[in-house]
């Protein structure tokens, strides 16, 4: 009985030895991990869009009223004013995207309320010294628009710095009037006709721009824009001062602007990709 226990005892042992071997040595079966699903944004081909902002301008002018007749100055001072206003219009462009950088091309045009006006006042200089001559200039923006290089750095796969620069041009308006004192010191104000000119100028800024979904983009934009200066004289006029006074006004008015916008973008094959890894 002794060994028919230590025999039993010696078989089990031997095949619980044999299954141990045989499960540390057999390949377990592969099972292949689940893919990784990632959505990708694309950032390079054609958009277009529209924008509504606003413009804090400001306008450096210049005036100088002289005697036709004698060609004597009357009156000549300087003055600034703001050009403020809404604006709003739209953009078109294209990207091309290089790993996390994005470069490209953008074109708007803007229709602009931005407007504002100044008084320029040279005490006692006609009539000896005893009438004082009142200039007015107003200014108008009517549009402008932009062509402009974009570069930027994607901080995410789906948000855009950037910066921006170019050729800016619009329609600039100067007009104007003359007051001066009539006989018995009455107030005879005269006016005289505006200018309208399309200026050329420059323009930098910068901006963010962000995917918010599908193919569409929205953007918050700073941009500085320089149109130069407009110019014109001397336009005949007629003043009081007390007697008639034929005279010839010239002014120049220089525009620097500061543009705020915010706008969307839909983008052409743009939009979100699902990507598997």
């Amino acid at each position: 009985m002794k060994r028919m226990t230590i025999g039993v005892a010696a078989v089990v042992s031997l095949l619980a030895t044999s299954a141990m071997a045989a499960d540390l040595t057999a390949p377990k079966p592969y099972v292949k991990a689940p893919p990784v699903v990632a959505t990708v944004y694309g950032w390079t081909g054609f958009y277009v869009g529209g924008n509504i902002g606003y413009g804090w301008g400001r306008s450096s002018n210049s005036v100088d009223i002289s005697n036709l007749a004698t060609g004597a100055t009357l009156f000549t001072n300087t003055s600034s004013n703001d050009v403020d206003g809404v604006i709003g219009g739209g953009q078109v462009g294209y990207n091309w995207q290089v790993q996390n950088w994005v470069l490209g091309l953008e074109a708007d045009i803007q229709g602009s309320d931005q407007k504002g006006s100044s008084n320029l006042v040279c005490v006692g200089c006609a009539n000896g010294g005893t009438t004082d001559i009142t200039t007015t200039l107003t200014q108008k923006l009517s549009w402008f628009g932009t062509v402009r290089g974009r570069a930027g750095i994607l901080v995410t796969p789906s948000i855009l710095l950037y910066g921006t620069g170019g050729l800016a041009y619009g329609e600039f308006k100067t007009g104007g009037s003359v007051t001066g004192n009539g006989v018995g010191g009455v107030p005879v104000t005269v006016t005289f006709p505006g200018t309208s000119s399309t200026q050329v100028g420059w323009t930098v800024g910068a901006g963010v721009e962000g995917k918010i979904g599908g193919n569409w983009t929205a953007k918050l934009e700073y941009l500085y824009m320089d149109l130069g200066s407009v110019s014109t004289g001397p336009i005949a006029t007629t003043i009081l001062v007390p007697r008639r006074t034929d005279a010839g006004v010239s002014y120049s008015s220089a525009l620097r602007d500061n543009i705020l916008r915010v706008g969307v973008n839909y983008q052409f094959g743009g939009g979100p990709v699902v990507a598997k890894y």
